[in-house]
């Protein structure tokens, strides 16, 4: 009798504490396959494989972290059952169908020999679908584990780009000429560094942290982003914070209360801020405002729209060789390079086919915010107004990744527990 009744108890026992070591074992995967993809920048991996250059063969156009993730997310997947509850099932459904696509505009570019374009679309956007589907294989504990290391990089990234305008020192290789010094911290340009520092403002405030961590964490990024020389990014970085204060609600006062504190909180947001900039154009981190915003990279922004003038209806529709738009906006614009990425993809894809990818990209990031909180919202489309900024989304990037993993981390469904179903 005795035997019987602590039989299974064991058995159980046993059973928990293998599941419990899988999750263990999930989460340590994960987060060495993401910081592989999201702090090694292109110039690093150019050290060891020809990565971002026209030579080498055709594997070494994919980042090493993106062949970690993609080894990682079938494991995760098919290891064991995957408990999904409410409305994280259809999430989970949208990005397997967001990852399948993907699947197929890759297959559609390499049989149309457009090969060398498809490293972008893997390497930027199915990284991103197969890192979110391998998050929603562990808990939402484990998700917030998992952001919680993300927004730890994004701070030390926003520490390293401090440290970096002070000296004068990149602690990781850039081989871009720039006018001035601006930092990179982990990541691989300026822009990105500012934008980054922006984005990760609102997702700080959706971390289970204390407050003062919080409030220090989001002074650190906001200082990161005036490092970085990025003006648009330190503009938005600004207008979060202020939307925070004012948008965002806090349940936990009553209407009026509530009102009462957002006044004082947003009168002292304001003197602190205040000083704080005095104190960053003393540093001279606000140097690049002395040409105000509009100046000859603004300039550049809107002059690359004029290449539509020259090519034809056929181009648009169907696309164009790529080497052939760059070289009309060498001679005919007087530009290096085309920064829009609404012009890269029409060239690339053609005007419908990236219409239609702009409009599956916008959907899984739709769908993945469903029943997410407004911090998420307004994190999100500080990520988008300074990504579409320049060409950051036609380009290998993990930026798009980072903040599809940070939306699932921390934009949890408040779907009751009971709803749970088992979908592995």
């Amino acid at each position: 009798m005795s035997v019987s009744a602590t039989g299974p108890e064991v058995s159980l026992s046993e059973g928990a504490r293998r599941q419990n070591a899988l999750s263990l074992l999930l989460f340590l995967l994960m987060v060495v396959a993401f910081l592989t993809r999201f702090c090694i920048p292109p110039e690093l991996m150019n050290r060891v494989m020809d990565y971002t250059s026209e030579n080498g063969a055709i594997y070494e156009k994919l980042h090493a972290g993106t062949y970690l993730i993609l080894f990682l997310a079938p494991f995760a997947l098919f290891c064991r059952p995957i408990f999904l509850r409410g409305d994280e099932i259809g999430k989970f459904k949208a990005l397997l169908r967001f990852c399948g696509l993907l699947v197929l505009l890759v297959i559609f570019l390499v049989g149309t020999g457009r090969a060398g374009s498809s490293g972008t679309y893997i390497d930027t956007y199915l990284i991103a679908g197969a890192a979110g589907l391998t998050l929603f294989s562990v808990n939402e504990a484990m998700r917030r584990m998992v952001g919680n290391v993300i927004l730890a990089m994004l701070i030390l990234s926003a520490l390293i780009g401090v440290g970096e305008a002070a000296t004068h020192f990149r602690l990781l290789p850039y081989t871009n000429n720039e006018l001035s010094f601006r930092p990179t911290g982990l990541t691989d340009h300026p822009l990105t560094l500012g934008m980054m520092c922006a984005t990760g403002i609102s997702f700080v405030a959706l971390a289970r942290w204390p407050i003062w961590a919080r409030s220090a964490s989001i002074l650190v990024l906001f200082i990161g982003a005036a490092a970085s020389g990025a003006r648009f990014s330190l503009l938005l970085a600004a207008a979060e914070i202020l939307a925070l204060v004012i948008f965002v609600p806090w349940p936990q006062l009553s209407p009026r209360h509530a009102r009462q504190a957002k006044a004082v909180v947003l009168l002292g947001t304001l003197v602190v801020g205040a000083a704080l900039v005095a104190v960053l154009f003393a540093g001279g981190f606000l140097s690049r405002f002395g040409d105000t915003l509009f100046d000859e990279n603004a300039a550049a922004r809107v002059t690359i729209y004029r290449v539509f003038e020259f090519t034809g209806w056929k181009e648009l529709l169907f696309g164009a060789d790529l080497n052939m738009i760059v070289k009309i906006v060498n001679e005919e614009l007087g530009l290096p390079f085309i920064e829009s990425t609404p012009v890269y993809l029409t060239y690339q894809l053609g005007l419908p086919l990236a219409l239609a990818f702009a409009a599956l990209v916008f959907w899984i990031f739709g769908r993945m915010l469903r029943r997410s909180p407004r911090t998420a919202w307004i994190a999100t489309a500080i990520f988008f107004l300074t990504a579409l900024s320049n060409n950051t989304l036609s380009s290998k990037t993990p930026v798009v990744a980072i903040v599809l993993v940070l939306i699932i981390a921390f934009g949890a469904s408040n779907v009751p527990a009971e709803d749970r179903r088992d979908v592995g």
